[in-house]
């Protein structure tokens, strides 16, 4: 089934906030979607072009046709995030103005049943933000791989580490003694099962953390984002900012601990003290913490609930 892509950009208002400053150049949307956020800072800051990579071809064509009328203004490529180095060199881009991160699934992603995704919709264990050609472009590893060929261990380190699902190993378990696993609803239902009938009344969808946990595994998301954001803030030009937007502790801490590093210059030096490791500072943190959507946009967009968002701004040279 080929649906819409319907795509409502989180916490919208306080992106465009957050780099209406910045000077005048080229903005990087590292994971575009259908092009909500990157439509919205077009407008704001008509002296700006706009770089829009993404990962999901669906994602790359929907955003085409919305951001059309910017004509030459927009530059969309198939890629990772941890791609803009070799990108920006490409298209001889020095620096960038502001660096835009969305992470995590999108509501279209979740809606189409043939991706894998959801764990409300049946459909094959997939599960890849790029879903191409196994052998030519696409990602190889599918979560069917991973249900069906971890062993126990592995499988629950998977569930810990990336959904910290507190019952990783009564699910791993499961999950290898149902084995072979063909769809996405035959999992939730090992994966509802296993999870102790009082816990499974609380949370949410008891197959919640297990399905994030798989699908952050397929895709290697929190391997590449440390990476990808320190590219981000070496690519940015002084006064440009890079904001990230978060939807799961592990990806927010590893956000944040990147942030402090270049906040500080990676300083060993004890708190208090003055510096004489010669750390040098490459950024300014634009809040001490991270911002959280109201409660207004949360109702109108519940991806939004479990949003964090944190930003810098690059210090002059």
């Amino acid at each position: 089934m080929n649906t819409p892509f319907h795509h409502v950009p989180v916490m919208a208002d306080s992106i465009v906030d957050l780099l209406r400053p910045v000077p005048a150049g080229v903005l990087v949307d590292m994971t575009l979607g259908g092009g909500g956020h990157a439509r919205l800072l077009l407008e704001a800051r008509p002296d700006c072009r706009l770089l829009g990579l993404d990962r999901d071809r669906d994602a790359l064509s929907a955003a085409g046709a919305n951001l059309a009328p910017f004509g030459d203004r927009v530059m969309l490529r198939h890629a990772r995030f941890d791609d803009l180095a070799s990108i920006m060199t490409e298209l001889q881009i020095p620096s960038v103005s502001g660096v835009l991160f969305d992470l995590g699934v999108s509501s279209h992603q979740l809606d189409r049943a043939e991706r894998g995704f959801s764990y409300r919709h049946d459909g094959p264990l997939d599960m890849r933000m790029d879903a191409g050609d196994h052998e030519h472009d696409g990602e190889a590893r599918t979560a069917g791989d991973i249900v069906n060929g971890y062993d126990v261990h592995d499988l629950a380190r998977v569930l810990r580490e990336y959904g910290e699902e507190r019952f990783a190993n009564r699910i791993a378990h499961a999950i290898v003694a149902a084995r072979p696993i063909e769809s996405t609803a035959e999992l939730a239902d090992i994966v509802r099962d296993a999870i102790p009938a009082p816990a499974r009344r609380r949370g949410g969808h008891p197959a919640k953390r297990t399905f994030q946990a798989i699908r952050i595994e397929v895709n290697n998301e929190l391997a590449i984002l440390g990476t990808a954001i320190d590219a981000a803030v070496e690519a940015t030009a002084p006064h440009g900012r890079v904001a990230v937007l978060a939807y799961h502790s592990g990806e927010d801490r590893i956000v944040k601990a990147r942030f402090r590093h270049h906040a500080t210059g990676g300083c060993t030096c004890p708190p208090g003290l003055p510096c004489v490791c010669d750390a040098v500072k490459t950024v300014r943190l634009l809040k001490a913490g991270a911002a959280k959507p109201t409660e207004a946009e949360i109702s109108a967009n519940r991806r939004a609930e479990s949003a964090r968002l944190r930003a810098v701004e690059k210090l002059t040279a």
